[in-house]
């Protein structure tokens, strides 16, 4: 699948039309033989406060020590660097998700298993970064979970702020979450504890990246 970069639509030329791609020293192929495994990103998405963070980081730890080369792109570290500049205006949260998907897509291009959570609350951009990710390669992966459910746990207290007036535009409180329509794989983590969701992601993993022949 030919791949494309995730933009606003109505968006004026690119100053990187007049910049030519390089080729690598090393290639994704050559590095998936090395490694013993595909590359793949892994995208969790869901309400704050329905477990990407948690789930995301003991995948990634699990993952590591069986020997797979992973990445993880958290929504909250990004903010903190990457993305430090960008509010939560629409607009924003549109190229805060594209910054995130062109980062996973460096990493893969490096062979690796790419764990990105963030919340993502809208369908037709993630809908965007599938095109940009080769097929095969993009598992989505919805944490389900109550609003309610997701309020009562508030992990950093950022729903209560919402209710003060504290935060504006917060998902789940004062912007919409749009669900995945089929995702790679539902997690319902409102029911299911979060080692049983590690563990149904980490066979999803192995599934499509370690059992699979890396690319020539």
């Amino acid at each position: 699948m030919e791949t494309t970069h995730l933009g606003r639509e109505s968006a004026p030329p690119s100053p990187s039309a007049n910049v030519v791609c390089q080729p690598a020293a090393v290639t994704r192929g050559q590095r998936e033989l090395k490694n013993g495994h595909r590359g793949a990103v892994v995208w969790l998405t869901g309400l704050p406060g329905s477990g990407k963070s948690t789930i995301g980081r003991a995948t990634e730890r699990i993952l590591y020590d069986l020997g797979l080369q992973t990445a993880t792109l958290d929504g909250d570290n990004i903010r903190l660097g990457l993305c430090a500049d960008l509010g939560f205006s629409d607009a924003d949260r549109d190229e805060n998700v594209r910054r995130v998907a062109e980062t996973a897509k460096l990493f893969l291009d490096q062979g690796f298993v790419v764990i990105v959570a963030l919340v993502s609350p809208v369908r037709r951009t993630r809908e965007l970064i599938k095109q940009m990710i080769p097929t095969g390669d993009f598992l989505e992966i919805y944490c389900n979970c109550p609003l309610s459910v997701c309020q009562q746990r508030d992990p950093k207290g950022h729903y209560a702020r919402a209710k003060r007036g504290e935060i504006a535009n917060f998902t789940g409180f004062s912007s919409l979450y749009e669900e995945p329509l089929k995702p790679t794989l539902l997690l319902n983590t409102d029911t299911q504890t979060a080692e049983e969701s590690v563990r149904k992601l980490i066979t999803l993993v192995l599934e499509k990246c370690k059992a699979a022949k890396a690319r020539r």
